[in-house]
């Protein structure tokens, strides 16, 4: 090992040398790399950040199993099942509890501009909150009240005068469904790509805003195992027992069901994994045009090294030198303006956008491959050149 190091410390790096000589060409391929990098970088933040936000619903679920009609495409996309299937659920041993959960997508006037918009309503027991939200606790006996509701503070949208108002304990009032209603308290929750909020409310109220909707018609039902039970043998038993026009899920498996929802129903998810695969091939193709040019125009050199001995081997490693010095410093410069691009977006859209470790290893992994590739189709004409060819 020691060896090694001592002749790595005396090899002249001739990869930097020759990067660095043609500073215009070095820059306008860090350009490049970090341009690339930046489009991966984004694709694969919106794409996380995709999945994120259209779980944090179900992430935040008080429930150890879920039940919701086979119709159903998604949270946002919910059919109903009779609310008789509640009942028979807790036929079953080791249920303990077995509540509806009603959801419902509406338009509300904004409280603070009176623009209409839409948002996701949803209606429980406000004795047993269907969300692990201590703000629901807190607000459960006003939840109860006609016509009152609790909204999510970090809502997309103009609402910062509203919420300012809420959190001085002045009452903030509006309209959904030609009904006025009273904001009583705030939870966090946060927008999603489905929905730019939502406003939760005790299932009387949820009926009472929605009259079409008839409380047989149960959009989710929110079950607890009792202590020391297996939730996933529990849902084995459920749907073993009950009829075929209820589905039955973990929690684990509902949001994994939203999920694939995104990822293959919807053409979001395909756009953001074609972008990150068009960042790689071009960031192959600006980084193979600079390498080619290289060993283009350096070729006399590389004939002259032939010439004297050297193996293929060696100068192919000179240029995978360059590729991999491009990888490292073209990395940098896309990391970094990719973390303001972020905090710009979040903060633009309440959307989940952070830089993560494994996310700057993973794309610094894919930049060493692009340009690994890149270097290997440059180096077929440095593998065909002849020296007699070159000074004949």
């Amino acid at each position: 090992m020691l060896k090694l190091i001592k002749s790595l410390k005396r090899r002249t790096p001739l990869g930097w040398l020759q990067l660095s000589h043609e500073k215009t060409r070095l820059l306008v391929a860090l350009a490049g790399i970090a341009f690339s990098d930046i489009l991966i970088f984004m694709q694969l933040g919106f794409q996380t950040a995709l999945y994120a936000s259209n779980t944090r619903l179900q992430s935040h679920l008080d429930a150890d199993i879920v039940l919701l009609s086979p119709n159903a495409r998604n949270l946002v996309n919910l059919s109903t099942f009779p609310r008789s299937r509640l009942y028979q659920a807790m036929d079953v041993p080791g249920v303990a509890t077995a509540d509806p959960m009603y959801v419902q997508f509406s338009d509300w006037k904004n409280p603070q501009t009176r623009q209409k918009t839409s948002i996701l309503v949803i209606g429980f027991n406000p004795d047993r909150p269907a969300f692990e939200l201590p703000e629901l606790q807190e607000y459960a006996d006003e939840m109860k009240l006609p016509n009152t509701v609790t909204f999510d503070r970090n809502a997309r949208g103009a609402y910062d005068e509203a919420i300012a108002a809420i959190d001085r304990g002045e009452p903030v009032k509006t309209e959904l469904e030609n009904r006025t209603l009273t904001i009583a308290g705030l939870y966090e929750m946060g927008a999603s790509f489905a929905a730019d909020g939502t406003l939760m409310t005790s299932d009387r109220n949820f009926l009472r805003l929605f009259p079409r909707r008839r409380p047989g018609g149960v959009s989710l039902g929110i079950l607890h195992v009792e202590p020391g039970r297996d939730p996933e043998a529990v849902a084995q038993a459920l749907d073993a027992y009950l009829p075929e026009d209820v589905n039955v899920l973990t929690k684990e498996g509902f949001i994994a069901f939203e999920k694939h929802y995104w990822a293959t129903n919807t053409a979001v998810g395909f756009v953001f994994t074609l972008g990150t695969i068009m960042g790689f091939i071009v960031g192959i193709v600006i980084v193979y045009q600079v390498l080619s040019t290289d060993v283009r125009d350096r070729l006399p050199e590389y004939a002259t090294f032939k010439a004297m001995g050297y193996r293929n081997r060696y100068l192919l490693g000179i240029v995978f030198e360059e590729a991999v010095i491009l990888a490292f410093i073209g990395f940098f410069p896309g990391v970094g303006v990719s973390l303001g691009l972020y905090a710009l977006t979040r903060n633009a859209t309440n959307l989940p956008l952070y830089m993560t470790l494994f996310r700057a290893i993973q794309v610094l992994t894919i930049t060493l491959i692009m340009c690994g590739i890149s270097g290997a189709i440059a180096t077929r004409k440095l593998q065909a050149a002849d020296p007699a060819d070159i000074f004949g």
